[in-house]
């Protein structure tokens, strides 16, 4: 059974948490975006000490590797792959748009659904992908202006249910209406999607070159900061 430490700073909520098979041990939470960089490290050596688990226990390090924040993004790998480099330990890259999936797959048990979740990459763009119940991608994930034509038709052509969630779901349900569109309002602050994706990559020997391992950014710049002026 492989016990994995788990570190997504990818998006609004940071998560910090460790994973046995299907169960989770412990986790930590942190809804202060600009705060993610002071929260995990921390939160990594309490989790441990709560737990009177060792740093030498863990088997893999898993890190959400984007899309998301360019800066989320940078903590989070940093942090992964300093530890694994200190205690010669795998390091796991996931994609943040399918941990979000695997969390909300994991909430609603629609096995004929297709899940879609969005993240606000600014102005009328999301970054985005379409997975099945089995998490097999169905679209591959890219950035998409969500008032693009050929987008909304690829859309409308799926006669699955699709269902929406995420940052960016909200501004594409306030332009479009179709009746197997369904939109979720979920926290996504779980971190069930990414210990289940993290425990299967394990099982695969599915792990990154620490050397050359960097977030999947898929544009230049995204931050969710607000700008003031």
């Amino acid at each position: 059974m492989a016990l994995i430490l788990s570190i997504d700073t990818a998006t609004e909520n940071a998560i910090v948490s460790l994973g046995k098979e299907e169960e989770i041990i412990a986790f930590k939470k942190n809804e202060e975006q600009k705060n993610h960089a002071s929260f995990v490290q921390p939160a990594i050596l309490q989790i441990l000490k709560e737990n009177n688990i060792e740093f030498k226990q863990i088997d893999a390090i898993a890190v959400s590797a984007g899309p998301g924040s360019y800066t989320g993004l940078r903590v989070g790998l940093a942090s992964a792959k300093g530890l694994c480099f200190a205690l010669g330990t795998p390091l796991i890259l996931l994609n943040t748009l399918q941990v979000m999936s695997a969390q909300v797959v994991q909430e609603l048990h629609n096995s004929s659904a297709y899940y879609c979740p969005m993240i606000d990459a600014r102005r009328m763009e999301v970054f985005t992908a379409i997975y099945d119940y089995s998490l097999k991608e169905i679209l591959l994930p890219n950035p998409e202006n969500i008032s693009d034509n050929n987008f909304i038709e690829m859309l409308s052509s799926y006669k699955n249910e699709i269902v929406f969630f995420g940052s960016g779901m909200p501004k594409w349900k306030a332009t479009t209406h179709q009746k197997n569109f369904i939109f979720y309002h979920s926290a996504l602050d779980s971190p069930n999607g990414i210990n289940r994706l993290a425990q299967q990559h394990f099982m695969q020997k599915d792990f990154a070159d620490l050397t050359y391992s960097e977030p999947y950014y898929f544009k230049d710049f995204y931050t969710t900061a607000k700008i003031n002026g």
